[in-house]
């Protein structure tokens, strides 16, 4: 299967690039936000939660771990933010599997603290930060 690449160029074409990745991305809820530091994970999934027609602000859960929105069919959107996250224990205490297996959209950021537990299905996108400060997304 080849990779599919999606260009950013500014963060006014973030929700173009969210409906786009909506279209585009394969069959799985669970997605896997990679990339360094600042490279935009947090605001494609505010690109993605508006395009969704989350009406909630959403910021990212580095403190709660995780949060949930409602999209504009009342239906779970959830949000998790792993960056604090030291042992996979810890998510374990917080149910983790609750939320990767509701059959939900779940946007995780800092995936890789979690990497030996992700569902086989998990949608793993990585976000790059170009030389002319572009984005790309790639999955």
């Amino acid at each position: 299967m080849s990779q599919k690449r999606i260009l950013i160029k500014n963060l006014k074409d973030l929700e173009r690039a969210a409906r786009e990745f909506l279209r585009e991305k394969p069959q799985g809820n669970v997605i896997a936000l990679y990339g360094a530091m600042g490279a935009g994970k947090t605001t494609f999934t505010k690109a993605l939660c508006r395009v969704l027609g989350v009406p909630d602000g959403v910021n990212s859960p580095t403190f709660t771990i995780i949060n949930e929105y409602r999209d504009r069919d009342n239906t779970p959107v959830f949000h998790l933010d792993l960056y604090r996250i030291e042992k996979i224990s810890e998510l374990y205490d917080i149910g983790i599997d609750e939320f990767i297996y509701s059959g939900h959209l779940c946007l995780i950021e800092w995936p890789e603290k979690m990497e030996e537990i992700l569902p086989e299905d998990c949608i793993r996108v990585t976000i790059n930060v170009l030389e002319d400060g572009s984005r790309e997304l790639l999955f």
